[in-house]
């Protein structure tokens, strides 16, 4: 899905903006599946698996998306491609911001599964084996 990217920076900037959108939606996703996959008994992987999903579905889809339209559509004339690389906000960075999408998606997931917790058995824990 597209948001509107007409404020953002071009190049590492508005990757760096892109990314740190993707890493908010993946905290705020992870932490909404915790509150709601503890009182329905789902392990952890099921709650980053549907928050990677669902946070790349609403942010890096829309780039990801123009990326595969300009590799692999058939974009016969002139004009057709000065439309569609009109429509995109920084064609140039396509890729970098797709790349800052996805590291930010996983970053702001990780960040929400470390801040509740984690796996504790894997620390030190009465499970840990010597």
């Amino acid at each position: 899905m597209h948001y509107d990217q007409s404020w953002m920076g071009s190049g590492i900037v508005g990757g760096l903006q892109a990314g740190a959108i993707s890493a908010a939606a993946g905290l705020l996703l992870f932490l909404a599946l915790h509150w709601l996959g503890r009182r329905r008994g789902w392990s952890a992987a099921r709650k980053i698996g549907w928050a990677f999903l669902l946070a790349c579905v609403l942010t890096v889809s829309g780039d990801l998306w123009d990326m595969f339209y300009l590799n692999y559509a058939n974009l016969q004339s002139l004009a057709l491609l000065q439309a569609v690389l009109a429509g995109m906000h920084d064609p140039e960075h396509l890729g970098l911001r797709v790349l800052c999408e996805l590291l930010g998606v996983s970053l702001g997931i990780g960040v929400g599964y470390a801040s509740c917790g984690g796996d504790r058995r894997g620390r030190g824990g009465s499970d840990a084996r010597t």
